[in-house]
């Protein structure tokens, strides 16, 4: 029968191990499903600050923002 997980074996200093047990124990969770959880939101973060990056990019691209001295030439010309 195929295995439809990957076993992984993580290291864990010592004071996030605590932190990560004591956790998994308030929530009735074991380790793995602690670990899958935290995986997935940090994932989806991840995923959600690229896509609002590339969302900044265009809207900044669309008004002619390409760069750093853009942003400081337009601070100048509103400061005159």
């Amino acid at each position: 029968m195929q295995r439809h997980t990957a076993q992984w074996t993580v290291s864990l200093p010592p004071p996030l191990c605590r932190q990560a047990l004591r956790i998994a124990k308030e929530e009735s969770r074991t380790r793995s499903e602690l670990v899958r959880e935290a995986l997935r939101v940090y994932i989806a973060r991840k995923e959600g600050f690229v896509e609002l990056r590339r969302k900044l990019a265009e809207n900044l691209e669309s008004r002619g923002i390409r760069s750093l001295e853009d942003v400081e030439r337009m601070i100048d010309e509103g400061r005159t």
